[in-house]
């Protein structure tokens, strides 16, 4: 697959410091998964909630899991922000990334977003 080739997002560290709950946002945790970028497939799984509702799901956790088992992928995970983080993204101009690899949605060959209940489709 040809994918866009995009620059990481580089989150600076005055809007890390103005957020409530930063550590949602830097990625790096145990068991998180890292691969070179050239994979033939690289997957953004999105949750539309934030980092402490997605990794309490265990279907997310299990799918990121086999999907990352196979050499010719890499998913990464992507959570919705934050107010305080949207209204900081969107001030300084910046896409909503990956966890992993800081890798903007656009540089992704797909994007799969899991919808669990009813509250989580608006």
């Amino acid at each position: 697959m040809r994918r866009q080739q995009l620059d990481s997002v580089r989150l600076p560290r005055h809007l890390l410091n103005s957020v409530e709950k930063p550590a949602r946002y830097v990625g790096g945790e145990w068991n998180s998964v890292q691969k070179q970028s050239d994979v033939p497939v690289r997957f953004a799984f999105a949750f539309p909630d934030t980092y402490e509702i997605g990794m309490s799901n265990l279907a997310l956790r299990i799918l990121y899991s086999q999907l990352n088992q196979r050499q010719d992928t890499w998913c990464e995970r992507v959570f919705a922000p934050w107010t305080d983080m949207e209204a900081g993204l969107r001030r300084l101009g910046l896409p909503l990334h990956s966890l992993e690899s800081k890798t903007p949605l656009a540089g992704f060959d797909l994007v799969g977003f899991t919808l669990q209940y009813e509250l989580s489709f608006t």
